[in-house]
């Protein structure tokens, strides 16, 4: 997984897969795929990312980079890397 933890909280290198079925996160080796319900269509997918991790980890997240793109960073607020790792794989 990669994650990188800063003095703001852990950044999060995602690859998401817009108009999926269903909101789930997955874990395959070193890759965090996040499948979204939503099209990438005016920043629909890029909310319903941060909404969904937000609620995940009951804290502040924020889009870092990759606004276009399916490569994504997340900024997790307040929270460090060894927190994150379990509750991703707990998913």
């Amino acid at each position: 997984m990669k994650i990188i933890e800063t003095k703001e909280g852990s950044v999060l290198e995602v690859c998401v897969k817009p108009s999926s079925k269903e909101f789930k996160i997955v874990v395959e080796g070193d890759e965090i795929i996040v499948f979204c319900r939503e099209e990438p269509v005016k920043g629909k997918v890029n909310k319903e990312l941060l909404d969904e991790f937000s609620r995940l980890f009951h804290k502040k997240v924020e889009l870092v980079s990759g606004f276009t793109s399916k490569k994504k960073r997340v900024l997790i607020r307040g929270v460090g890397r060894s927190d994150v790792a379990p509750i991703l794989l707990r998913r």
